[in-house]
């Protein structure tokens, strides 16, 4: 069961209620056409759209494998790469994870940290960063979750390099993703980064917003390869 409003969602998830104060989507595209503005500017250097300000499908069947997972989650070092409005870190940390969350955007950061206040969820450590340019030690995380992060093919290098710069021998990667045609470009590329994927499964999810039929995402598992010391 979902409510909203302009600012707010209501919904259930991982067996608990959650409350996420967002940005307004149609607000923030307004500002993208006005050229005085910061988003005009970032999107000017970096053609950074504010993607963060939704809750997508990709991020509910992410959650809802952490929560299958919580065992495997406790007491991990984990990271949430491209943590958006939060969601999803907070899961993790709700779940018993010792969670770093990271974000290009700062005003995505600020909505995060909101939300752990509004959802009661302590310890987080929300850090602004650019995955081409990594501030994590080498090798210090056991997991990775992402959910929804490749739209263009030129992230599919810069992906590839973090999770191998971050991940521990035995550590993983947990990408969820709605079906995009362009997402094929990264398990292609993880090989000349000593790592490999597998699609563990798609489900079919339905989004927050009503809609016809639910979107169908899948869950893959990115590890190094095993002659990879």
């Amino acid at each position: 069961m979902t409510e909203s409003c302009s600012d707010e969602l209501r919904f259930s998830s991982c067996g608990r209620e959650w409350r996420l104060r967002r940005a307004d989507l149609e607000e923030l595209w307004e500002h993208m056409d006005d050229e005085s503005g910061q988003l005009w500017k970032d999107w000017q250097e970096d053609e950074r759209l504010p993607y963060w300000a939704e809750l997508w499908p990709s991020s509910l069947a992410l959650a809802a494998w952490l929560a299958e997972h919580k065992e495997e989650l406790a007491g991990k070092h984990c990271l949430d790469m491209g943590c958006g409005l939060g969601f999803t870190a907070l899961v993790g940390r709700w779940l018993g994870a010792e969670v770093t969350a990271m974000d290009y955007d700062d005003e995505a950061l600020r909505y995060a940290r909101a939300n752990a206040e509004l959802n009661a969820v302590a310890g987080v450590n929300w850090q602004r960063m650019d995955w081409r340019n990594p501030t994590l030690p080498p090798r210090s995380l056991d997991i990775i979750w992402a959910g929804d992060i490749l739209y263009e093919r030129r992230f599919a290098a810069p992906v590839a390099a973090f999770l191998a710069h971050t991940l521990t021998r035995e550590g993983k990667a947990w990408i969820a993703e709605p079906g995009r045609a362009v997402f094929a470009c990264l398990p292609e590329i993880l090989p000349e980064y000593g790592l490999v994927a597998q699609k563990i499964r798609t489900t079919p999810t339905w989004p927050l917003t009503r809609q016809e039929v639910p979107v169908p995402v899948s869950i893959w598992e990115i590890k190094r390869k095993k002659d990879v010391l």
